[in-house]
């Protein structure tokens, strides 16, 4: 199984980050994205949806809330999985 963390990178450099998990043998991707990057890690599965439209199938997306704990206190935080099979 592959993971790829989604954060502040341009879209391309994650779609490549999951073309390569594929190339080496990886029967699950998993796109991970938390707060503001939730965004580009729909996007990075729309571009492997297209890009790969014959050989990915969408199995499931969770999401979630982490709780993350600060100097000032704890954090809540939004979280994205986007688990593909290849």
């Amino acid at each position: 199984m592959g993971v790829v963390f989604v954060g502040k990178k341009p879209v391309s450099k994650y779609v490549i980050a999951a073309t390569r998990q594929i190339s080496i043998g990886a029967r699950k991707i998993v796109l991970k994205a938390r707060g503001s990057s939730i965004p580009k890690a729909v996007d990075v599965a729309e571009a492997l949806r297209r890009r790969f439209a014959d050989q990915l199938s969408l199995e499931s997306i969770k999401t979630y809330t982490e709780t993350l704990e600060t100097e000032n206190g704890t954090r809540r935080v939004s979280v994205i999985e986007i688990v593909f099979s290849v």
